[in-house]
């Protein structure tokens, strides 16, 4: 089971490899700065907010519910601390 931060980076991963694009391309055509990109797909940063979710969504030109409708969220584990 995954945790729900690793799925938002390997969906983003995903959409970068489909497009053929590196994660500071993804910076740049979304408005953030690399370091944005990069400290998402840092392993040991625990959270990413929805609000950054939804520029980086912006930047692809596609819907948060594109984003979200993927079978990598399917079998998240459940997050209560």
């Amino acid at each position: 089971m995954a945790k729900v931060k690793d799925a938002v980076v390997k969906r983003f991963k995903e959409l970068c490899s489909e497009r053929k694009i590196k994660p500071n391309e993804l910076a740049n055509i979304s408005g953030v700065t690399p370091s944005t990109v990069y400290s998402l797909f840092d392993d040991s940063r625990r959270n990413v907010s929805i609000s950054t979710i939804k520029i980086l969504c912006d930047g692809l030109d596609i819907t948060l519910k594109e984003f979200f409708s993927s079978n990598i969220f399917d079998d998240l584990d459940q997050e209560i601390e």
